[in-house]
């Protein structure tokens, strides 16, 4: 449980791509009781389409390409702590952080991924449903640890397979449920 104390939670949300989990946590951030503050954005690959959004509404940006992982997370972690940032949200973030840094901010990193963990954790996920004809899928809001996607689960969402579904399909549909429950899942870690 992450603490408010009237000042809202200043959160950092990692990127990699469309940034459209970022739009919805930033609009999200920006309803009358939100109480996160969304502060920087990191993101791994220069022309991220999310780093255009960030851009036009104000939201401080870095780009880190991790390729010397350790040097690049040792950056991040002063502008983290210079912005006083308490949680950090990825958001489609392409690279695994090291044992180190999630050491750093243990209990306050989420991720959301595209499936009920813990069944198909890691990438293409909506192929990997499909292909083994799945009834359901869905997304999950989980705590990061150094497993990849194994930490705590705080939240999922189900959502059914049609006989017609592919991956693009299943894939849009599962982002709408997304967009529903990181909100959610942020709001029930903050008391």
């Amino acid at each position: 449980m992450i603490k408010s104390f009237g000042n809202k939670i200043k959160v950092a949300v990692f990127i990699s791509g469309r940034g459209t989990n970022l739009k919805n946590l930033f609009y999200f951030s920006k309803k009358k009781n939100s109480k996160i503050q969304i502060c920087i954005v990191i993101s791994n690959k220069k022309y991220a389409k999310g780093l255009s959004f960030a851009k036009k509404n104000n939201i401080n940006f870095e780009i880190y390409t991790f390729k010397d992982q350790l040097k690049d997370e040792l950056k991040v972690l002063q502008i983290l702590k210079r912005k006083n940032i308490k949680i950090i949200c990825l958001a489609g973030f392409m690279k695994i952080l090291s044992r180190e840094f999630i050491k750093r901010f243990k209990g306050k990193i989420i991720n959301i991924h595209p499936s009920l963990l813990p069944k198909y954790k890691g990438l293409n996920t909506h192929d990997r449903v499909i292909k083994n004809k799945e009834k359901y899928s869905g997304c999950t809001v989980h705590y990061v640890t150094s497993k990849l996607d194994s930490g705590k689960i705080i939240l999922q969402k189900k959502v059914k397979i049609f006989k017609n579904d592919s991956a693009k399909s299943l894939q849009k549909r599962v982002l709408e449920q997304e967009h529903k429950i990181y909100p959610k899942a942020l709001k029930m870690i903050i008391n």
